[in-house]
């Protein structure tokens, strides 16, 4: 009986093409979850590791543009302490290639009063900068539009007024003080509002003890009759409101294309 060549050749065993012999060690190699994983683990590290340098030279750039803006501010200002500065936004480095970062945070502490008969520090002063641009001067930052709060403590507020100012019993309002010999303590109350110029006034005065005698109406008129100015506040910013606390009056100012340089306070 005729038998084909196929049926000669040996059922289930297996095929090695001619020219390309098997290996074992390389097939169990390749097809090895540990070592697919073991590369996924290298990729994800070098990623990382790309990663975290990006974020430590992002950082640095942020402190030094920081470290930047606290120096224009304080030479600006004539703060004695260094204030803190903060960089929002990531990364760092794009906003400075395009020469403005998009927002900043300054917090300043105990800026003086120049030229002027009622010196009223400034206790402390919060801005909001918006489009920060700085020069190539380390001294002078200006900004496209800012927002600002100062606080001004009612110790500060007395020793300007030349009266003991406290915190009103009605919103919006202080109590002011003079003490006058063999006639005790008189007070009134006065409503706080902010006034041209970037003054705050004292209006409505209200007497809540004591008897307004001569001697005490002269000393409370020459504190609370004309406005004070806040001497001390950027070129630029504008006294929006004023509110009263209570250990303090906290004034909001908001301003655009604000420039901070060594000349640059309201007169």
């Amino acid at each position: 009986m005729y038998q084909s060549q196929y049926d000669k050749e040996p059922v289930g065993e297996p095929y090695y093409p001619v020219g390309e012999p098997y290996d074992a060690d390389a097939a169990s190699f390749v097809s090895s979850p540990t070592a697919r994983r073991r590369r996924w683990i290298v990729a994800v590290a070098a990623v990382a590791a790309l990663l975290v340098g990006a974020v430590v030279v992002d950082r640095v750039a942020a402190a030094h543009a920081e470290s930047r803006t606290a120096t224009a501010f304080q030479e600006g200002m004539g703060t004695s302490e260094r204030p803190s500065v903060h960089v929002s936004g990531f990364p760092v480095l794009t906003q400075l290639a395009s020469g403005s970062l998009r927002h900043v945070d300054i917090t300043a502490h105990d800026i003086p009063a120049r030229g002027t008969t009622r010196p009223l520090p400034v206790t402390k002063l919060t801005v909001g900068l918006d489009g920060l641009k700085t020069s190539g001067s380390a001294d002078e930052a200006h900004a496209s539009s800012v927002a600002a709060t100062a606080f001004l403590s009612y110790e500060d507020v007395s020793d300007a007024l030349g009266l003991d100012v406290s915190q009103g019993t009605e919103p919006g309002r202080v109590d002011a003080t003079v003490s006058l010999p063999l006639v005790g303590d008189v007070t009134v109350s006065a409503a706080v509002s902010a006034a041209s110029g970037n003054r705050i006034a004292f209006t409505d005065v209200r007497i809540t003890q004591g008897e307004l005698i001569p001697p005490a109406k002269a000393l409370l008129n020459k504190g609370l009759k004309d406005p004070i100015a806040l001497q001390n506040i950027p070129e630029g910013l504008h006294l929006r409101s004023v509110t009263t606390t209570a250990s303090g009056i906290s004034a909001r100012f908001t301003g655009k294309s604000v420039t901070f340089r060594p000349s640059a306070t309201s007169a």
